[in-house]
């Protein structure tokens, strides 16, 4: 049992709200769905996870939901043992009373730290790279997700395309455009409304709760819902994690921050605009630029400018208004090459299978 790594440990700090636990709640239940794994999730706020998965009790530090057992992860905790393999994901270093159980293993588990998304080519080279403890006899190791067949892959569960194709629809003559707006606080919403507003494709704006909500209420006043010119704004619950799936199959464009909605809306196969979050030093303008050098791939310049033109405007905050008039004009053609990339990406192996035949490499 011990040789196919049956128990998995996967560590998780939130520190954007949904991003982080979004991508280890996803793992932890394909793990365990598709490759037989039990996983035990260690997470230090069950309230960010109960948002996606409403059965999670945030009262209870030990429980199970889906079959992925949950431990509340504070510093009182404690370990009863050690498992097969070891996720600290991105970066949130693992505490020091399992780094000494680790140590005393005599098999020493898999010790994986999982990064974050990036297309920059540097990461194709560092993928799997170990990492010797400076003063434990443990040895860690660098997986990145990403989108070349040199690294990881990216999260997507076997049957996730054909779920997605019986709920999607097609955009329908004469209808508004169905649009979801998922964003952090630094987006520039208010221009990107008025662009609506003004507009000859009239839309239906759909906004969670949180920041997005709060941007709005910030440019238009009230609790909403709002018209304003040529859009209807319609402000919605915050959906568990496959209804969220769900509403980006259902929209026509998809507005989406950080790491696992941006999978998510690549999954979707709609045209899709991309917030990162913002960095001082401009780094995040570093990675969409990777990003959208290799998602460029195969289109003309034309399209390529005018889904670069949205992409940066709407992470500046500046010409939002042109910006949108070129991408949503030409939103056929963009949507129609979202899916051909969907489905050049989904040719290669996903993140949790990736996962699974990298640890067994290291037995």
């Amino acid at each position: 049992m011990a040789a196919m790594q049956l128990h998995w440990d996967i560590f998780c700090r939130v520190i954007d709200n949904y991003g982080d636990i979004g991508v280890c709640w996803r793992l932890a239940r394909q793990l365990v769905d598709e490759h037989g794994r039990k996983v035990r999730l260690w997470v230090d706020d069950l309230g960010s996870l109960q948002s996606l998965c409403p059965s999670v009790d945030p009262a209870k530090d030990i429980q199970t939901c889906q079959d992925v057992e949950i431990c509340h992860w504070t510093e009182n905790s404690a370990v009863d043992r050690v498992s097969d393999v070891v996720i600290e994901a991105f970066a949130c270093e693992l505490p020091d009373w399992y780094l000494t159980a680790m140590s005393r293993c005599p098999s020493k588990p898999c010790w994986i730290n999982l990064e974050y998304l990036t297309a920059e080519p540097w990461a194709d080279d560092c993928h799997g790279m170990a990492s010797p403890h400076p003063s434990l006899p443990l040895v860690k190791y660098f997986f990145f997700p990403g989108f070349s067949g040199k690294t990881g892959g990216l999260l997507r569960e076997s049957g996730l395309f054909a779920e997605r194709d019986r709920f999607a629809t097609e955009p329908t003559e004469g209808r508004p455009l169905e649009i979801s707006l998922f964003c952090y606080d630094t987006a520039p919403v208010g221009a990107l409304l008025d662009a609506f507003r003004d507009s000859v494709h009239p839309v239906v704006c759909h906004v969670p709760p949180g920041k997005p909500l709060a941007a709005v209420q910030s440019h238009l006043g009230g609790s909403g819902p709002w018209r304003h010119g040529n859009v209807r704004i319609r402000p919605i619950p915050f959906v568990p994690i496959d209804e969220f799936d769900r509403l980006l199959w259902r929209c026509d464009i998809n507005f989406v921050r950080g790491e696992d909605s941006f999978v998510r809306a690549q999954w979707a196969g709609k045209p899709f605009v991309w917030q990162l979050y913002s960095q001082d030093d401009g780094a995040h303008l570093t990675k969409l630029e990777a990003f959208l050098g290799r998602y460029g791939e195969g289109l003309d310049a034309k399209m390529q400018t005018a889904i670069r033109r949205m992409f940066v405007a709407w992470n500046l905050g500046r010409n939002i208004g042109l910006a949108w008039e070129e991408f949503v004009s030409n939103r056929a053609v963009i949507g129609r090459h979202n899916s051909n990339w969907a489905e050049k990406l989904a040719a290669k192996p996903d993140l949790a299978s990736a996962l699974v035949n990298f640890c067994a490499s290291k037995v």
